[in-house]
């Protein structure tokens, strides 16, 4: 399976002093945290229930 450092991430301010990290490849992957970090250690959270998901179901969107 892949991992997520084999996507670009891409992490930008929110409008509302936030900012958002997401995945463009993969269109549910976004996460929003006080700091770029904290996005990005949310995203990681995020990635990992949608490759569970995938998993569950049999999908192979994660798999190289």
């Amino acid at each position: 399976m892949k991992s997520l450092q084999d996507y670009t991430v891409v992490i930008r301010p929110d409008d509302n002093g936030t900012f958002v990290a997401y995945v463009p490849a993969i269109s549910s992957c976004h996460a929003w945290g006080r700091t770029p970090d904290e996005a990005r250690a949310e995203l990681v959270n995020v990635f990992e229930m949608i490759q569970e998901e995938y998993a569950l179901y049999g999908r192979s969107r994660f798999q190289q």
